[in-house]
């Protein structure tokens, strides 16, 4: 049987060496091999191997204008690449709680204003590309 998780254990983002947890409501990491066909007419069904990484984190956070929160860490941000780190809790990097690090990850737009009258502003961020690290033991 298939054991699900619920993230009530505080994740942890930081995009740029600036923690963004206290403004962050959802994360997503996506790690993806582009798939290239490779099928010969000697093949009897589809043939594929391993492409380039096309990897993305696509997150949602509060909007806040104060000098050390979201909008001042974002805005310088586009049109640049920069690090995301991810941890599904605030625990010790374990291998039930690892370290996901993308290096070199791309933004390529940012809604600085988007707001409705009675809401909390939230922006949602698509970081793309990057090389991404899986650690599971903390550093030393």
């Amino acid at each position: 049987m298939a054991i699900s998780s619920t993230y009530l254990s505080n994740p942890t983002i930081s995009i740029n060496n600036v923690d963004l947890t206290d403004q962050c409501t959802s994360a997503v990491l996506n790690y993806v091999a582009e798939q290239l066909e490779n099928t010969t007419f000697s093949n009897t069904s589809r043939s594929f191997t391993k492409g380039l990484f096309n990897n993305t984190v696509t997150v949602t956070l509060y909007q806040s204008y104060a000098a050390t929160e979201t909008e001042a860490s974002i805005f310088s941000l586009v049109g640049d690449n920069c690090a995301i780190v991810l941890k599904p809790s605030s625990a010790v990097i374990s291998a039930t709680n690892p370290q996901y690090t993308l290096t070199g990850a791309y933004l390529s737009a940012h809604t600085p204003i988007n707001a409705s009258l009675g809401e909390l502003s939230t922006i949602d961020l698509t970081f793309s590309g990057g090389v991404l690290a899986k650690i599971v033991t903390p550093p030393a």
